[in-house]
């Protein structure tokens, strides 16, 4: 039978094991993981888990349970240290674990700041994992100052928690404004107000130049020259895939493990999926980084491990909750040139991205109707009319007739 081993026990790997023996494979599967906890949801961590309103046990994404009743050896607090592709093997340690077919559902890891700018200084926290949060969580306390370190979606989730806690928050965007990398101005405004709101410090064009402390943080010296006197740091610029592992067994990299249409590797026996992996996109090469693409990329993996010959097609939607305010996206927005704005009833909002004629993506904020909508059009490689999107008075529904 056929031995599959899969590295990476996260939300792409769990959800690739777990394919793999709802389509019938009834060989070995082994589940590599270096966290001690089973596999678990990311997005609550900078959010539900760190305001207190979930529970471990909450965050698995299955019970533990489920790994061992599907005849999956799951193995945590593992580390993989090489890959032995002429043997093909696995090793931990002293340990080879030999497979027929590998996947590589890696992930990704958050950027960290210099030492050399005090970024290894006790107090000074990412948001990626369990140990992340856990660590931080004794210093989210009412009255403290934290800074925040960008001003992507991580780092205004840190951000509304922290003010929502009754924390001073002061926020640094070394570019022009926040979530320049990913959204419209018009999202940037809205999120800026909302934050404003809620006692937020956003400052923007302004960098770190420092962190100051002796083994503990204390302050901060800015870009600008100024100084603040911070409690704790939360850093939030940016992941980097994890392609260490496949860089060393010789796989080809291009802006993560390089991927065929299907999820192949360089070497037809080992797959990848998830944050860690690019794949084939127009003309170009995409890699995603979102639990949707883990999810969906990983279930297709599994059914070309099996031998479907399917190419993956990715239908690219997001989320972020920030506040009372949820952030649903849809498609990718990269080469937009117009933004139409349609508000609905309350405080309902979203913003259309448009190339020329043809829709591409949507930030639908508090605004559920308008996200699906719109990701039916985009997921269907439809548009709307500009003008019938930004009228309030024409039913949204409307838009999907032929």
């Amino acid at each position: 039978m056929s031995k599959i081993v899969v590295i990476g026990a996260g939300q792409a790997g769990s959800s690739l094991v777990a394919k793999l023996r709802t389509l019938g494979h009834d060989g070995s599967i082994t589940l590599i993981g270096a966290e001690s906890a089973p596999p678990y949801q990311r997005p609550p961590l900078s959010k539900k888990y760190l305001l207190g309103e979930m529970e471990l046990e909450r965050l698995y994404l299955r019970p533990e349970s489920f790994y061992a009743d599907q005849g999956i050896d799951l193995r945590l607090g593992a580390t993989v240290t090489g890959i032995d592709r002429d043997a093909r093997e696995v090793i931990l340690g002293d340990e080879r674990l030999p497979y027929d077919q590998l996947a590589l559902t890696t992930g990704s890891a958050p950027r960290r700041l210099p030492a050399a700018i005090g970024g290894d200084l006790a107090g000074v926290f990412t948001v990626r994992d369990l140990a992340d949060v856990d660590a931080m969580e004794p210093m989210v306390r009412e009255g403290a100052h934290v800074l925040i370190v960008g001003g992507g979606y991580i780092g205004l989730e840190a951000a509304a928690v922290a003010a929502s806690r009754g924390l001073k928050v002061t926020l640094v965007e070394m570019s022009d404004r926040i979530l320049q990398r990913v959204a419209a101005p018009e999202t940037s405004d809205f999120f800026r107000k909302l934050h404003g709101n809620h006692g937020v410090d956003i400052r923007e064009g302004v960098g770190l130049d420092r962190l100051l402390g002796d083994g503990k943080v204390s302050g901060a010296r800015l870009s600008d020259g100024s100084e603040l006197a911070v409690d704790f740091v939360i850093v939030g610029v940016g992941i980097t895939p994890e392609t260490a592992l496949a860089e060393a067994a010789g796989l080809t990299l291009d802006n993560g493990i390089a991927a065929d249409a299907q999820g192949r590797t360089s070497d037809p026996a080992i797959w990848t999926a998830g944050d860690c992996a690019s794949f084939p996109h127009g003309a170009g090469r995409l890699r995603l980084e979102s639990v949707p693409n883990a999810i969906d990329m990983a279930e297709c993996v599994a059914e070309n491990m099996l031998g479907a010959g399917k190419d993956y097609v990715p239908q690219p939607w997001f989320w972020s909750d920030q506040y009372d305010v949820k952030l649903q996206i849809a498609g990718l927005s990269t080469g937009f040139d117009r933004i139409v704005t349609r508000h609905d009833d309350g405080d309902a909002v979203s913003f259309w991205y448009f190339k020329g004629d043809q829709l591409l993506a949507v930030d639908a904020m508090n605004a559920p109707r308008a996200y699906m909508v719109g990701k039916r059009l985009i997921d269907n490689g439809k548009t709307a009319d500009p003008a019938a999107i930004a009228d309030p008075a024409i039913e949204l529904k409307t838009l999907l007739k032929p």
